[in-house]
């Protein structure tokens, strides 16, 4: 890596990708699988970016109940009653593991107006309706605003929020870190093919040393 893709940690925030209820515990209505296996690392390096004084962001979906902001491939479940990270439900909340504290709980109406909601300090959590955490939201001018040129990914499903996240990312100029291990449905093409995009690929105890004051 070179001086325009080496990440920082000065200027790194943490992205957890939509570690919700209904994604990752087992039996839930939409879990992902391998997601709740995932959750001690990612908890790990929420921990670090907290230790370090480093921000972070829980970024979430929420599908209201009659469909309207739901992605084409879950919008008929949905409309027929299916309810996926429904706002207001304990479903829709981040695993407790993640939270700063467990009385912290999501303000979804504040969330799908696109504000960004304080979790704790330097934390927050922000709603996106698509796969990508920058897909008509203003996460790009809030990391501006926080100094941050560096991102770190984790969270649920590689193949589809988390990889869309990164790639998007690198469209804007981030520096990216990715950590396969805290991220569920990770596999061995899509990790070299952001290698081939100079995305650091690092372990979680990598990230965390690499974090560290």
């Amino acid at each position: 890596m070179d001086e325009y893709t080496r990440p920082d940690p000065g200027r790194a925030a943490l992205l957890t990708i939509d570690t919700q209820n209904d994604f990752t515990r087992p039996g839930a209505p939409a879990e992902i699988e391998g997601t709740a296996e995932a959750v001690p690392r990612m908890r790990r390096l929420v921990e670090a970016f907290r230790a370090a004084d480093a921000p972070v962001v829980h970024v979430v979906r929420l599908y209201r109940a009659d469909g309207p902001n739901v992605d084409r491939c879950r919008r008929d479940a949905v409309e027929r009653g299916a309810e996926i990270v429904r706002p207001g439900t304990g479903g829709a909340e981040l695993v407790v593991e993640l939270k700063p504290s467990s009385d912290v709980s999501l303000d979804a109406d504040r969330l799908l107006a696109g504000e960004f909601q304080s979790a704790g300090s330097r934390e927050w959590f922000a709603y996106k309706p698509r796969w990508s955490a920058f897909y008509d939201t203003d996460l790009d001018e809030f990391l501006h605003e926080l100094g941050v040129d560096t991102v770190v990914v984790c969270g649920c499903n590689f193949p589809n929020c988390p990889r869309t996240t990164i790639y998007d990312a690198s469209g804007r100029d981030y520096r990216i870190v990715f950590v396969p291990e805290a991220t569920s449905g990770t596999y061995e093409r899509g990790i070299s093919e952001l290698a081939n995009i100079d995305v650091a690929v690092k372990t979680v105890s990598e990230t965390a040393d690499w974090i560290a004051p």
